[in-house]
């Protein structure tokens, strides 16, 4: 594990990270709780033509228009029907200065928690079936590797 390395703006090894567990699929990622706004049992998604591969519509918050993202589809993941367990995370990310509400579908949403500082990694240059500039990084959980993407590289 590289300490010296810094990753949007957490160094590796100093600072245990707060995070939202989300499975997509058989896989673990984990969302920065400071992005999440709120986690919503799925609603109907009306589906603009011509939007980007992983955008799959756009749904109402409270009288907001938010664009909703499958990050299966940005992952080449497969997508799967919507289950009991399916939630929308409606995230706040930079654009350019600007806050923006984008909600992300997950499979199941598990808990918040901590992932300690010791366990978080730089992902690996080779083996990864993802692309690395997508990973901020990988940390451990329970007895997993869970992925923290870049939600800033991923959207922007």
């Amino acid at each position: 594990m590289t300490t010296a390395s810094s990753i949007a703006g957490t160094e590796l090894g100093t600072e245990s990270m707060q995070v939202l567990m989300v499975a997509l699929q058989s896989e673990l990622f984990a969302v920065d709780v400071g992005l999440v706004r709120e986690i919503l049992d799925p609603v109907p998604v009306t589906e603009v033509p011509g939007e980007r591969g992983f955008l799959s519509g756009i749904i109402n918050v409270r009288g907001k228009v938010v664009p909703v993202a499958d990050l299966r589809k940005r992952f080449d993941m497969e997508i799967a029907d919507t289950s009991i367990d399916t939630r929308f995370i409606v995230t706040e990310i930079d654009f350019d200065g600007v806050p923006t509400l984008i909600a992300i579908v997950a499979d199941k949403v598990l808990e918040v928690t901590e992932i300690p500082a010791a366990s978080m990694e730089e992902a690996p240059k080779i083996g990864m079936h993802w692309r690395p500039e997508f990973i901020r990084f990988i940390g451990k959980w329970k007895d997993d590797f869970v992925v923290v993407p870049n939600m800033e590289r991923i959207f922007n």
